[in-house]
């Protein structure tokens, strides 16, 4: 335990509300971190354009959704080097599944550890809106340090 952390991030200051944390565990303890950033597919109105053009449409957006993530990985990487963690890996997964993504990428890179904020939503709102903590929660059978993230963060 404590050897392979992941930290999964969405650009948001709630989910870099997890650094600290990770940052804190893998300079004491001399483990790796895996920066995880799952890029969803765009969004777009088909109804202007054909299908080879939606197509070539859908590929440039998803080319520069990945560069963006792989960019933002990096300048966080270059944040937790600074910090003292010596060993920072990067993943950018494309994925409308965020919890099944992270599942996926706990698998893949032999993850031990999962640390990862949440909102602390409940009743109604974790209805509506779900919630990617929780199932990850409940499939992940590594242990998880979960980080309530506030809106001041």
């Amino acid at each position: 335990m404590f050897q392979h952390l992941l930290i999964p991030l969405d650009g948001s200051p709630l989910a870099e509300a997890a650094i600290p944390a990770g940052v804190s565990l893998a300079t004491r303890l001399n483990c790796q971190i895996t920066l995880l950033r799952v890029s969803h597919s765009p969004y777009i109105a088909t109804s202007m354009t054909g299908a080879a053009t939606y197509a070539e449409l859908l590929n440039d957006l998803n080319r520069q959704s990945r560069l963006e993530a792989e960019a933002y990985l990096s300048d966080q990487r270059e944040k937790l080097l600074a910090a003292g963690v010596t060993q920072v890996n990067l993943s950018v997964i494309e994925s409308d599944q965020i919890a099944e993504a992270i599942l996926a990428e706990i698998q893949r890179s032999d993850i031990d550890t999962l640390i990862m904020s949440t909102h602390g939503r409940g009743g109604i709102s974790r209805l509506v809106f779900g919630s990617v903590a929780d199932k990850v929660l409940r499939q992940a059978t590594i242990p998880i340090i979960l980080i309530r993230a506030t809106d001041a963060a």
